[in-house]
């Protein structure tokens, strides 16, 4: 068995941790000359492979091949045993980083039905939107209740976006609208 540098087994090691088993980035203090004498040699012994790097997929760059192309540093097998890390755990546990990594969108929570909040929606969704007036009737709530209700648990729990305007002969109207940028 090849006895490794530090260095050898700092990147080795890094690499195996990380999702690809991507080398890069080198350790820190690692660069220029010293770097590229210290992947050739871990090349020549099988320990790294230099592949395309994923550009769009912001994975590190170890040179530049020109027109927006690159490689970068993949520990392969051979490495991983040197380390004494079999290839199958490392594939398990760079699948189990990644799944670990994609964290879905929080779900929001949805009013109850028969509730007043779900009554406020109501009101709100409908084509005449709903004065203030009308929301306290509704509710029993105080007007300072309606308003923070529209704030708080529609705007910022639901993330529904509620717009008011002043109309003709109704005073101010409200609305739930669509968040910018989304579909109505």
């Amino acid at each position: 068995m090849t006895k490794l540098t530090e260095t050898q087994t700092l990147i080795l090691n890094a690499g195996a941790q990380r999702p690809g088993n991507i080398a890069m980035p080198l350790p820190k203090g690692l660069a220029g000359a010293a770097a590229r004498m210290a992947v050739a040699r871990m090349i020549e012994h099988g320990w790294l492979e230099e592949v395309d790097a994923n550009l769009r997929g912001g994975e590190p760059l170890w040179r530049e091949t020109g027109d927006d192309h690159g490689t970068t540093l993949k520990v392969t097998e051979a490495g991983l045993l040197t380390v004494g890390i079999e290839p199958l755990v490392a594939r398990t546990m760079a699948a189990i980083r990644k799944h670990a990594a994609a964290t879905p969108e929080p779900k929001r929570p949805s009013p109850r039905a028969g509730t007043k909040q779900a009554m406020l929606i109501a009101q709100l969704q409908a084509p005449e939107g709903a004065t203030m007036d009308s929301m306290i009737a509704a509710t029993g709530w105080q007007p300072h209740t309606v308003r923070g209700a529209m704030s708080g648990a529609l705007g910022k729990k639901l993330g529904l976006v509620v717009t008011s305007a002043k109309e003709e002969g109704r005073g101010r109207v409200y609305r739930i609208g669509s968040k910018p940028g989304n579909a109505h």
